[in-house]
Parts: C-alpha cells; structure tokens; sequence
C-alpha cells in the first residue's frame, strides 16, 4: 500500500471493512476523461483530446475490472490507437508487477506508475489505468469509465457496436446497478468477508443474482438488453468467467458452478463467440492470479480443476495473444 507516495507493507487485497465486517472497494481516485475535442468529461479535467498513440492501457487478465476495458477495447476496434501493458498474474508484495520494464514509464511495479502521476499519493495501486504519455499521468482508474471513454471518446478513431446505446441507457444502467452490488462486487464480499454474518449476506445475494439471471436469459436473450450486446454484457461476463475456476472455490461461493446454470452457460458461450472476446481470456492467468492471494491461500497452490465445460474450451488456457 502507498502513503505519501511511499510503498509501507506489503500487499493485501483488503483495505476497509464496514461494521459488519464487510469488504468495502477502494474508490477510484483518477477521474478525467477522454473526448473527442479535449474538452471535459462527466468528471475531472480537461485537456485529453482523443489522438492515436498519445494513451496506454495498463490491465492484469485476472482482474475482471481491467477485462471490462480490455474487451471494450476490442470490440471498438483501439488495439492500434491504444497500446497496452499487461502485468503478471500473480500479485506480489509490492502489488502489481510487470515480467519485464514497462516500456512507457519504466515501471517495474504497479505503484510506480501511480508515484508518477501524483508523487504523495496514498492507497492501492490497481488496474485498469489510463495513461497520457503527452501530460505524463493517469488520465482515469475506474473501469466502467474507462469503457464508456472507448466507447465514444475516441469518436470516429473507434469503430463497432455502441455499447450504451441511447434508446437502452435506462434498462442498462437499472442492470448494473443490480448485478454490481450482489454478483460483480458480491463475490469479492464473500471472499473477503471478515465475519460469518457478512459473509452470508453476500453468499445469498450472489446467488439471487444468478438465479435471477438464470430466469431472464431462459425466457429472452440472447443479451441481458435482448438483440444488442452492451457494456451490460461485458460487466456480467467478466464475473461468469472466473466463477468456476477462481470464486467458486476460493471465494467460497460454492453452492452451485455457471456450469450447473444451462442458460447462464449458453449465454457466456454467446460471448465468447463474438469477435475479439475469447483473446482478451486467459484461464491461466486467472488461476495463478487468484491462487496467489495470500490472505485466501497461504501455500500458494494452483488447483489443476476445474475441467472446463466445452463452452469455454482448452484454448483459453493459453496466453494472451
């Protein structure tokens, strides 16, 4: 953790817990976005005009916040507008690292990249990051703005579908704000928790939520919106697939698979077949990643399970390409 700009302890994956115990999420602290014209966004500052070449992204593939942009990133067509680091998976003491030199900034570990763009800063260095070469700082740290910045900040340097289309904008933002708090943030609440009751809580609420979901895609599809795949979509699939193979076991949410859920696994197979999303999955990176985790497995051990059903495949064992 950073104070002052300082690395003071080694890493651990929670910060906060509320009176019950409860794991709270650290509150993204760079805000800016990413117009077209440079002018200012919904928050922050003005002055980072979309241009090809000037942002980097920085993610980890275990992390299904930073697999948000990194689909988003794909489906609207930047791989050549925004370049991209990808860290390690596993987490080490001082957090984040890269295999080798970031070759922005020079990095070797997450939090240096932070220490750049604000030398006394305090808190968790996490992923994604959107990084401005021309000013020399992070531009924005939270994932759901990230992937509305790609979605129209680049204006007509992106390409493909709209992924928060006017007409649906009510029906998708009722269902994140439905799914984050019980499923996307509901599983880490689980994992994290400090005492049985909160634990419970969240446990249940996972899966109200996937039961719910269950229902809905049984009775329409293929989407959560019906015909379009929205950011919605990205949300709810970045959790469906780390389920099995990391909060399933380690995050104790073990009452039933996405496997044991026909309509759920039908959908994650949908998207997975959609252009440039099975790329941005690798199995093996979740696994080491989430297996590294200290707090939740001391030892280390990666299990060699689950075996993937054959919506997922073994191709996403592999690296990422």
């Amino acid at each position: 953790m950073l104070v002052n700009g300082k690395w003071t302890e080694d890493w651990q994956p929670v910060q906060a817990v509320d009176g019950k115990g409860a794991f709270v999420r650290q509150t993204s602290g760079f805000r800016s976005w990413v117009t077209p014209d440079g002018s200012a966004g919904p928050s922050g500052d003005a002055g980072f005009r979309a241009e090809a070449g000037r942002y980097h992204l920085y993610v980890a593939l275990i992390c299904p916040w930073a697999s948000r942009t990194l689909i988003a990133r794909k489906l609207k067509g930047l791989e050549e507008v925004v370049s991209l680091s990808i860290v390690e998976p596993e987490i080490s003491d001082q957090g984040w690292r890269f295999a080798t030199p970031d070759p922005v900034n020079g990095a070797e570990y997450m939090h240096q990249i932070y220490t750049k763009a604000d030398p006394q800063i305090s808190g968790r260095a996490t992923v994604p990051v959107l990084w401005d070469r021309e000013t020399g700082t992070i531009v924005n740290n939270e994932s759901a703005e990230i992937v509305r910045m790609f979605n129209t900040g680049f204006g007509t340097l992106a390409s493909g579908p709209d992924l928060y289309p006017e007409a649906l904008r009510t029906r998708i933002d009722a269902l994140n704000e439905r799914i984050y708090p019980r499923l996307n943030n509901g599983v880490y609440r689980a994992g994290f928790a400090t005492t049985q009751e909160a634990y419970e809580e969240a446990f249940h609420g996972v899966f109200a939520e996937l039961d719910q979901l269950e229902a809905e895609l049984s009775a329409a599809g293929p989407f959560l919106t019906g015909a379009d795949f929205t950011e919605a979509d990205i949300r709810l699939f970045v959790t469906l697939v780390r389920f099995d193979v990391a909060y399933f076991g380690l995050f104790k949410t073990n009452l039933r698979r996405i496997a044991d859920y026909p309509a759920l696994s039908a959908y994650m197979a949908r998207v997975l077949a959609l252009p440039g999303v099975r790329e941005t999955v690798s199995i093996e990176h979740i696994k080491r990643g989430y297996y590294s985790i200290k707090k939740l497995n001391p030892l280390g051990i990666v299990p060699l399970g689950p075996e993937l059903g054959p919506e997922l495949g073994p191709e996403l064992g592999a690296e990422f390409g």
